[in-house]
């Protein structure tokens, strides 16, 4: 499992004021499989609410990954995490046979190409349905819709 927690984040929160209930998408993308990969993207701003939720997510089982957050001069930000996931879904690939995408970034179904064709993995792909790139949906094996059973 791969959750590109920024992506999550704005696009629940746009689509309907909510948060994403990573406890709810954990129970319905686990049960009845091994899980051999579960990672959460993230920026690290370094604020004592965020450190709490890098410490949930942890205690859900996921391995948290973090990337500096870096405002830039002209006052943008930067603190993607494309390239990152796309490695360790790629190095995974001889070792999963299902993998699970959360994000709605239109950037990856490249990958999402490559996993199913040259390594034979079924990719479900986890996002808001109307924030979801439709090239994603596409190269996905199965997209499953962010709906209120994942939403807080």
């Amino acid at each position: 499992m791969f959750v590109d927690v920024q992506n999550v984040y704005y696009t629940t929160r746009q689509a309907f004021g909510r948060h994403f209930d990573y406890n709810a998408f954990w129970a319905r993308f686990t049960a009845g499989r091994e899980v051999l990969v579960a990672n959460a993207y993230a920026v690290d701003r370094g604020d004592p609410r965020q450190r709490q939720f890098q410490a949930i997510l942890r205690g859900i089982g996921f391995e948290v990954k973090l990337k500096p957050y870096i405002q830039r001069r002209d006052g943008s930000a930067k603190g993607d995490w494309d390239v990152g996931i796309a490695l360790d879904a790629m190095e995974s690939a001889p070792f999963i046979d299902r993998l699970v995408l959360v994000s709605g970034d239109g950037d990856f179904d490249i990958l999402v190409e490559r996993m199913r064709e040259r390594h034979g993995v079924t990719v479900e792909v986890v996002g808001v349905a109307r924030l979801t790139a439709d090239s994603l949906i596409r190269a996905a094996s199965l997209f499953v819709p962010i709906g209120g059973d994942m939403l807080l």
